[in-house]
């Protein structure tokens, strides 16, 4: 979590989605406004509180950018929630609104519980819709032994052990079919995965709802 507010921290990331459709464009007051459904008098005050903070750089009458600290700041917000959309979309399977849970919920991350999803989600660069997790400041930690991951997302010459399945009824099913069951050995080839020694022929979708620990890795 930062020393922010949360209604600041969803300015910041307005913002900073505005940014990166235009990264040289002025955000300005009035579309601000559209957006959150304010008046451009609470975009003002808000523009002015941020650039107090040198989270923006405020021009009168036009609107503002983000300085470097709050491009820093806003990526960061992004990445948490896309990462927590990856994670109740993708893994654990949500059926409701994930993106207005995820906004709710991406206040309450902090560095270490967003290193923790990174990590066990495998370093995204997209979510599953094609959305781009903001790298900024990112700090990957080499997979190696004892990583959990989704069995998609272990890496190549990687022998691993299921330890978690997380799937609704039908999926059970086609997990079942394949073999797949807590304590399974995942074996990860250049272009093939196996289960228990048997060819593995699954889709990533499914295949991100299956957690496993690595236990070696190498040729």
């Amino acid at each position: 979590m930062t020393n922010f507010s949360e209604i600041e921290e969803m300015y910041l990331k307005t913002m900073f989605e505005i940014h990166s459709e235009n990264p040289a464009a002025i955000v300005k007051t009035t579309q601000l406004a559209d957006i959150k459904g304010v008046s451009a008098a609470s975009v003002t005050e808000m523009i002015q509180r941020l650039s107090s903070r040198d989270m923006v750089t405020h021009i009168p009458y036009r609107g503002c950018r983000l300085t470097p600290s709050g491009f820093q700041l806003a990526a960061r917000i992004k990445r948490r929630e896309i990462l927590l959309e990856i994670l109740l979309r993708d893994v654990i399977g949500f059926e409701g609104d994930v993106h207005e849970v995820a906004c709710k919920m991406e206040h309450a991350v902090g560095s270490d519980l967003e290193s923790t999803l990174d990590n066990l989600l495998g370093y995204p660069e997209f979510s599953s819709e094609g959305k781009k997790v903001p790298s900024v400041e990112r700090e990957i930690e080499t997979i190696g032994i004892s990583t959990l991951l989704p069995i998609c997302k272990l890496p190549i010459h990687s022998s691993a052990t299921v330890e978690m399945i997380i799937s609704s009824d039908t999926e059970a099913i086609t997990i079942r079919e394949c073999g797949i069951k807590i304590g399974s050995v995942i074996e990860t080839l250049v272009d093939s995965r196996t289960c228990d020694g048997d060819n593995l022929i699954i889709s990533d979708s499914i295949s991100m709802r299956i957690l496993a620990r690595i236990n070696s890795m190498g040729g």
